[in-house]
């Protein structure tokens, strides 16, 4: 097998794991559109509503490198990330720049398409993990906090417990994220490389 297919191998392997992950993530839950906007539920019982993109902490326009482990194996992708206070765009991309799939969530409307993941996969996850990373900590709070969890701010991380369980972990760097989900067994690590 030569070199290249091998990558590639790794990458479908990538991907379909990550589309498993997210199916294990939801699959005592689904996401949903009501009155009071669409909404995941971060915890089998704690439903969370996406805040309004007004309350990103600060503008972000930036390729990201994803490192995700799942399954105890390590996989990579990357994107383009544009997210203000207007919304927020996902452009999924290859190792060799290709796309593989857009999110847009713009105008109160919030859409996935991808040539990897499947229609059924939904975006407000997506949405709501980048949310616990990137928008101001009070908005954030006080929306965990009707949820029934509390979160923790300290100068490098974002502490998320159900009761006195840390179910989500977020650490911060000058110019790198890691996210785990202790309660889904996920993590990944963004790298940002700001042009």
């Amino acid at each position: 097998m030569s070199c290249f297919q091998e990558k590639k191998s790794k990458y479908i392997l990538f991907y379909l794991l990550l589309t498993g992950a997210v199916f294990c993530f939801i699959s005592c839950a689904t996401s949903s559109v009501r009155d009071d906007g669409p909404f995941v539920w971060i915890t089998d019982k704690s439903k969370f509503i996406l805040l309004s993109p007004q309350n990103i902490e600060k503008p972000v326009d930036e390729f990201q490198l994803m490192s995700a482990s799942f399954a105890g194996q390590n996989y990579f992708m990357n994107s383009w990330v544009k997210a203000d206070e207007n919304g927020m765009d996902i452009v999924l991309l290859n190792e060799m720049g290709a796309g593989l799939g857009e999110l847009i969530w713009r105008d109160g409307n919030l859409s996935f398409s991808s040539t990897v993941f499947p229609s059924s996969l939904p975006p407000e996850y997506i949405v709501a993990d980048f949310q616990l990373c990137f928008y101001n900590s009070a908005a954030l709070s006080q929306a965990l906090k009707k949820s029934g969890l509390t979160l923790v701010e300290t100068e490098t991380a974002r502490l998320i417990y159900m009761k006195k369980t840390l179910i989500i972990e977020i650490t911060k760097s000058e110019n790198s994220i890691t996210f785990n989900n202790h309660l889904r067994g996920y993590s990944y690590t963004l790298e940002g490389l700001r042009e």
